[in-house]
């Protein structure tokens, strides 16, 4: 016997249902509140059970997330510093960080706490993080002497793709290489 799919599904079945939903992908992803709100519209904008308004859904999400906001299963702030810490230690510079948060829906509130934080925490965070990145991806005082000239406007454009301003990129390039090699033994 083929079982009966479009059973009117009452207003609390439906938020239990989505509860459980944003349960299993905060445990999964660990997602800001703006991932789990699109995660949620997606899925039940895919189910499309007729009847039901684009408007009443997202009222519903909304009512999903402030619960668990309140319960503390998601926290914007504290995903804003995670991945910024993450980010630090992998070599982002502080506006690809401020990008980075800004793309997955974080507060500007936030942003700019975490921001300041990590600015007042080490004030030369860019250029350490330059360093991190001429490391990794063998660039500018990382090259050999003979090989420095030749790649310096690829290796420029390199370190302001990663999001370094001109400065911090000049100051990176010019560096020696001993100067180079001490400040990379303290990291």
């Amino acid at each position: 016997m083929i079982p009966i799919r479009n059973k009117k599904k009452t207003l609390k079945v439906t938020v239990e249902e989505m509860r459980n939903f944003a349960l299993a992908y905060v445990e999964k992803y660990a997602p800001s509140k703006q991932q789990l709100k699109t995660y949620l519209l997606k899925k039940y904008l895919k189910i499309s059970v007729p009847d039901v308004k684009k408007q009443d859904v997202n009222n519903l999400i909304d009512i999903v997330l402030s619960d668990l906001e309140k319960s503390k299963f998601i926290n914007d702030k504290f995903y804003s510093e995670s991945k910024a810490k993450s980010m630090i230690q992998r070599g982002s510079s502080i506006n690809k960080i401020r990008n980075y948060l800004i793309g997955k829906g974080i507060n500007d509130k936030f942003i700019n706490e975490t921001v300041s934080q990590i600015q007042d925490n080490n004030s030369e965070q860019d250029f350490f993080s330059a360093i991190k990145i001429c490391k990794k991806k063998r660039i500018g005082p990382a090259r050999t002497e003979d090989n420095r000239p030749l790649f310096y406007k690829k290796d420029i454009s390199l370190l302001a793709r990663n999001g370094f301003d001109f400065e911090t990129s000049k100051k990176v390039m010019d560096i020696k290489k001993e100067d180079y090699l001490r400040i990379v033994k303290l990291l």
